[in-house]
């Protein structure tokens, strides 16, 4: 079994003394490859770095989150021009919108979420995006940008099956993560799943957040790391009814499509 983790903050400071052994470990739990998520200037920086560190194993996005919006300006939006061009690099983002902290006015948001649109365009790569209540805004902008890239990934999907829909009838792929796992607020997420296309359904863990909460026994830590993608498919393979072993092959499958990956690299299993 071979599992790609289309979404981890691996540039997290939690990461900093161990990062070796968390990638020793994914592969340990068949995880050989991961996408390493921007999500600042700085952070889309390191996440090339790392990537290029590792390479055939670990790629990047390189964008800026909702979150961060108001520190994008005309020096950011350089910076992930440069940056996007690196081979490392798969997809523009994460970027979106995000009305449930709001961190960054929404005004500031919607400005900045369109640069990165018109960013994707103008290089002719995959979108790598976050959405969190703030779906008729999102949508309604994704529709003015969708025909002109190549393709999109909604990210850590956690909406209603009306948002779902949406995004589906947009072409879009959907990224699942540890969030299905959560019983107080991720169990609508496990009839959701199964309306979605084998070759739109991507995996992540969006490490080191999501822990799912369904692993047993919880590390001590409590931080999420790529090794529990394996448990996350699991979990998706019996709520769609269907062997693990085709819901990792197909989204592995729909994931190499997606960001170009190269044939799957062996570096373990278990």
């Amino acid at each position: 079994m071979h599992l790609v983790d289309i979404g981890a903050n691996l540039t997290h400071e939690s990461f900093h003394h161990d990062l070796d052994a968390v990638l020793q470990r994914a592969g340990g739990y068949g995880v050989t490859r991961m996408m390493v998520t921007g999500a600042s200037r700085d952070g889309s920086r390191h996440a090339v770095a790392l990537a290029e560190a590792h390479p055939g194993l670990l790629f990047a996005t390189t964008g800026v989150h909702p979150h961060h919006a108001v520190d994008y300006d005309d020096a950011t939006d350089a910076a992930l021009r440069e940056l996007v061009h690196h081979a490392a690099v798969r997809a523009v983002g994460e970027t979106g919108l995000d009305y449930n902290r709001n961190y960054s006015p929404r005004e500031v948001q919607l400005q900045v979420f369109e640069r990165q649109l018109q960013i994707a365009v103008d290089v002719q790569k995959p979108l790598f995006l976050h959405q969190r209540d703030a779906h008729a805004d999102f949508v309604a902008l994704l529709k003015r940008y969708r025909d002109k890239v190549p393709a999109a990934v909604v990210h850590c999907f956690t909406d209603t099956g009306e948002a779902l829909r949406d995004y589906l009838a947009l072409d879009c792929h959907i990224g699942i993560t540890g969030w299905i796992c959560d019983e107080r607020r991720g169990t609508h997420l496990r009839e959701l799943v199964r309306e979605i296309p084998a070759n739109r359904l991507m995996i992540e863990t969006d490490a080191p957040y999501l822990l799912p909460r369904t692993v047993r026994p919880p590390p001590a830590h409590r931080r999420n790391e790529p090794m529990y993608l394996k448990h996350i498919c699991e979990e998706i393979a019996r709520d769609r009814g269907e062997p693990v072993e085709v819901t990792a092959a197909n989204s592995t499958a729909a994931a190499e499509a997606f960001f170009g990956l190269p044939p799957t690299v062996f570096v373990g299993a278990r």
